[in-house]
């Protein structure tokens, strides 16, 4: 699904897997290592899907997994209650997205506004209008 490099590699803004959640990280700190340990890096990363924050502590040469996000457009064709129905610009397929969570995002969706909607796996996020 993504790639996997050495915690330690990672910056405030890149992106990680913690819990099964896409978190884009909002602080890392890191403590020097011990009599009989390595260095730890605490991560704090806020969830792409859910907005909840996130936190993971480990060794700094642990192996974690860096999601892959696929940046897409597409066009609203309707709102269906908190769903927008979207046609993807490039492959034309036809599904619903759950409507953003931001107030201000929310209120600028209508029918033929083009969006850009985020994909991760199998699950996929409006993030903002084109």
């Amino acid at each position: 699904m993504g790639k996997v490099v050495e915690l330690g590699e990672l910056k405030e803004g890149s992106w990680l897997m913690i819990d099964n959640e896409p978190c884009q990280i909002v602080e890392i700190s890191h403590s020097k290592p011990g009599k009989h340990g390595s260095a730890k890096a605490r991560v704090v990363g806020i969830g792409l899907f859910d907005g909840a924050k996130h936190t993971l502590l480990s060794p700094v040469d642990t192996k974690v997994e860096v999601p892959l996000i696929e940046k897409r457009s597409a066009q609203v064709l309707t709102i269906v209650g908190d769903n927008v129905q979207v046609m993807d610009l490039e492959t034309y397929e036809v599904f619903e997205l759950p409507l953003p969570q931001d107030e201000e995002l929310r209120k600028n969706i209508a029918q033929g506004v083009t969006v850009e909607y985020w994909r991760v796996g199998n699950r996929q996020k409006i993030m903002r209008i084109k």
